[in-house]
């Protein structure tokens, strides 16, 4: 899923479209500061299929934000981090992370997310 940067006359839409899939944002969220094998991401990410979380990184590499590197050795070992443009999207995620905590604060709810902000975004 490329970017058809010519198609866009607002930086939201843009954005979206980078970030906006099923179960993207998670998983740049849990690529904050990470490096992680296919199966460390459906572990933090139960609710997506194999099928899906593949899919999605699959498009997140072709948008360029995770690096996917291969090593030759048997079995496969394949690893995902984030790259620059990447490791770039973080306050967006940020910023998402507070407004969630609060939205749900505000409802009455208790924040009890595995992905909590001090350990996700510290540099």
């Amino acid at each position: 899923m490329k970017c058809d940067c010519d198609g866009y006359n607002c930086p939201v839409d843009a954005t979206l479209d980078l970030i906006g899939g099923k179960y993207k944002s998670l998983i740049l969220w849990h690529l904050t500061n990470n490096t992680l094998r296919f199966g460390e991401l459906r572990k933090l990410i139960p609710q997506a299929t194999p099928k899906m979380l593949t899919q999605q990184l699959r498009e997140l590499e072709d948008d360029n934000l995770l690096l996917r590197t291969v090593y030759p050795v048997v079995p496969p070992k394949v690893e995902y981090r984030l790259s620059e443009l990447g490791e770039s999207i973080r306050p967006i995620l940020t910023a998402m992370y507070d407004w969630g905590a609060a939205y749900l604060q505000s409802k009455g709810l208790t924040v009890s997310c595995s992905m909590t902000k001090s350990s996700e975004t510290e540099a």
